[in-house]
């Protein structure tokens, strides 16, 4: 049997939401209030938020009264986006595990939501155009396609080389580096009773610039709005947090 790709393990794993549990839902509400309005969305449009992890992004959608389908790759993600979509009694909401290089068969959408550095995990540029196929091939036509990703040439101007977090009883000893083409996050994982090591997971991620994205996007859409924060502000390649980019499908 194959190995798993590297994501398909760590994203599945309770240590990663353990890891990230701070992550802001409040901060991911007003982010997607401003973007819907930006994006000028009708009451009635149907949405793919690809990549979705436990759903957060997903449900808030739904919230608003799209029609919502959340998809990834990690079978636990969706399990947990399910029961918290059950618990809320949100009913505009589907999940469904899927791998993003492929289209799914319930398209089209009108907009698909690619959020939080869900892109790049992959090892080639192949993979990547894979990916840019199926978003074309998902969305109707003049569809549009948010990417929120990093802003890579801040993040390898400024990478922490080291960090220990302690959560719940665990430690995570993290280490960063980078090179021309990616940037790496080992987590080491130990108990903190004892430092016993339970396991070890390395993040990868492509470098991807502004004009890298420009080259993938352009023989399927045209890119429309350039972001740099969660706020909607310009985007500044040396000091913007994000790369947030806005694309239509071309007729």
């Amino acid at each position: 049997m194959p190995q798993k790709e590297w994501f398909a393990t760590w994203f599945d794993s309770p240590y990663y939401h353990l890891l990230y549990q701070h992550r802001d839902d409040n901060e991911a509400k007003l982010f997607l209030d401003q973007l819907v309005q930006k994006l000028g969305l009708p009451t009635a449009a149907r949405l793919l938020d690809l990549a979705c992890g436990k759903g957060r992004h997903s449900l808030t959608l739904a919230q608003m009264g799209f029609e919502v389908v959340g998809a990834d790759l990690a079978p636990n993600s969706i399990a947990a986006a399910q029961t918290q979509a059950q618990a809320s009694g949100i009913k505009n909401v589907h999940f469904a595990v899927h791998d993003m290089r492929l289209a799914m068969d319930t398209a089209p959408f009108d907009a698909v939501f690619n959020l939080f550095t869900s892109f790049g995990y992959f090892d080639t540029l192949a993979e990547n155009q894979a990916v840019c196929k199926a978003l074309s091939t998902m969305l109707s036509s003049e569809g549009l396609l948010v990417i929120d990703f990093l802003n890579a040439t801040k993040v390898c101007a400024n990478l922490k080389p080291a960090e220990t977090i302690a959560r719940e009883g665990v430690v995570f000893d993290i280490k960063r580096w980078h090179n021309d083409t990616h940037i790496y996050k080992q987590i080491e994982i130990l108990a903190a009773q004892d430092q016993t090591q339970i396991g070890v997971f390395t993040e990868r991620v492509q470098a991807l610039t502004k004009t890298d994205f420009v080259s993938l996007l352009a023989s399927d859409f045209d890119i429309i709005e350039t972001y740099g924060s969660y706020h909607l502000t310009p985007f500044d390649e040396m000091t913007s947090e994000r790369l947030i980019l806005i694309a239509k499908k071309k007729a």
